[in-house]
């Protein structure tokens, strides 16, 4: 017969699971699942607490140990004091019979060579000593006290014995009752079982407050962290004032919540500039369109395709340039590709790509210039720099490029107008044209430089602009990464 179908029961999801291959969640992981689902105050508090219960375990231990040592040691001192005092009795030959001793719990015995009881204090027994010969031959060789039962005595259960030798081979035996140090390490157990829980829940409810203290910083950041939303402007997170990891913590997200504002501001102001630069293509090309269709009979179309053809590239110029800076910002301080590029190549590649231009570009570049960098963004950078020379020059553009050091250096003169020199460090920023370059015709859309310099510093470098006395140059610096070819 086959065999039946497996039974299935139904998942949380609503699928089937056969009976016999269900997952049962594994027991030995509990304890674990548990501590991780507590909170940072909760398990520093709880192990802070178990570290505490095993100091303070081994601390009673060796407490209790101490105690009871020192008492123990008091208890032979003084056992030990009263045999010796007897000694001296008998070897002054003075020795009392009954002997009188200070107290009711010392028992003292003079045993003779011959193992017989000479005398005794009141209430010993003077029949049979506490030690037999073989332990009190050994008693005398030590000196060391002993534990001996007293009950077979008629006295208490546990007894401190010390055995002293005296003249004519005589032994003074004194015994003491350990109840008494019993009672005391009983004591001490006592209060130790009841004192170390109160001082361990005392302990622990201070390190809860005092880790909740420290915490709170932690806590008020994160509920700053929840009043900032997307739209809210210029907001920081609570700063402790306390000097420690915390307050680095919150001088460090402060620090990333502004370069981030920053970074927001920067692209809110990118998306409006852009805005503004594409709507006064796209309403040129709109208006010619318009009239052309709506007079078509007098349109010269040539003249209005001309028209939208000189739009349209100068909207595939724009999006170029913004590709560009895209790129840029993507890869932030590191070129997309790294390979090695010899400026001076580029010099005169960028010089010969003019040869029938308005004015003239004379190139000075001799030995290779080699940097290690983006062939592709390096050639912009040069034909920005080449292309804004050019717009602004009267009579022609100077391109050369040498060593500095360990620097290589690539300069763009010309000797046009020229720029104030509290517009030199404006010009950079994206879509800034001064008033004379803001014209379409003569201006682009005032991102060359910001190409410039954002490729310059993907690269190591930097570029800025200086007066050429007549004219403007560009300087662009970049670290030499390998020796000329």
């Amino acid at each position: 017969m086959a065999d039946p179908a497996p039974r299935h029961r139904d998942r949380p999801d609503g699928s089937k699971a056969a009976a016999g291959r269900t997952r049962r969640p594994t027991e030995r992981h509990g304890p674990l699942r548990w501590w991780r689902r507590r909170g940072i105050r909760a398990r520093l508090v709880l192990t802070s607490a178990a570290a505490l219960a095993l100091a303070l375990f081994g601390l009673a231990r060796l407490f209790a140990f101490a105690v009871g040592h020192s008492m123990l040691a008091t208890l032979d001192s003084s056992t030990r004091r009263s045999a010796s005092d007897v000694v001296t009795l008998i070897n002054a030959n003075r020795l009392p019979d009954p002997i009188l001793t200070a107290g009711g719990t010392m028992t003292i015995q003079v045993v003779d060579t011959t193992g017989r009881i000479r005398a005794a204090s009141p209430g010993a027994d003077r029949l049979v000593p506490l030690l037999d010969a073989h332990t009190l031959a050994a008693a005398r060789r030590d000196g060391r006290a002993r534990f001996l039962d007293g009950r077979g005595y008629g006295m208490p259960a546990v007894l401190r014995v010390v055995a002293l030798p005296a003249d004519d081979g005589e032994t003074v035996i004194a015994a003491t009752s350990f109840e008494q140090v019993q009672d005391g390490l009983k004591t001490v157990s006592r209060i130790l079982v009841i004192g170390a829980p109160i001082l361990l829940v005392l302990l622990g409810t201070a390190g809860w407050l005092v880790i909740g203290g420290a915490l709170r910083p932690i806590t008020e950041l994160r509920r700053g962290a929840e009043e900032i939303s997307g739209t809210a402007r210029s907001r920081r997170l609570p700063v402790p004032e306390a000097r420690d990891e915390v307050h680095d913590l919150a001088v460090t997200l402060n620090d990333m919540l502004h370069r981030l504002e920053r970074a927001e501001a920067r692209q809110r102001a990118l998306v409006s500039d852009t805005a503004h630069e594409l709507r006064s293509p796209l309403a040129s090309i709109r208006a010619q369109l318009e009239v052309a269709l709506d007079h078509p009979d007098g349109q010269r179309w040539s003249e209005t395709a001309a028209g939208v053809l000189a739009d349209t590239l100068r909207l595939s110029r724009l999006a170029d340039d913004l590709l560009v800076l895209a790129r840029l910002d993507e890869h932030g301080v590191r070129p997309a590709a790294r390979e090695a590029v010899d400026l001076a190549a580029l010099a005169w590649a960028a010089g010969e790509r003019h040869p029938a231009a308005r004015v003239p570009v004379t190139v000075d570049a001799g030995d290779p210039v080699i940097v290690h960098g983006d062939a592709k963004g390096l050639t912009r950078l040069v034909d920005n720099l080449v292309d804004n020379a050019m717009r602004h020059a009267a009579t022609g553009v100077r391109v050369r490029v040498s060593r500095a050091g360990e620097r290589a250096e690539l300069c763009v003169s010309d000797d046009g107008p020229g720029i104030p020199p509290a517009d030199r460090e404006r010009v950079f920023a994206r879509f800034t044209r001064l008033d004379e370059g803001r014209s379409r015709d003569e201006g682009g859309a005032g991102l060359g430089l910001a190409i410039v310099r954002e490729t310059a510093r993907a690269h190591g470098g930097d570029a800025h602009l200086e007066d050429a006395s007549p004219g403007l140059r560009a300087v662009v610096r970049l670290p030499l990464r390998g020796p000329a070819r």
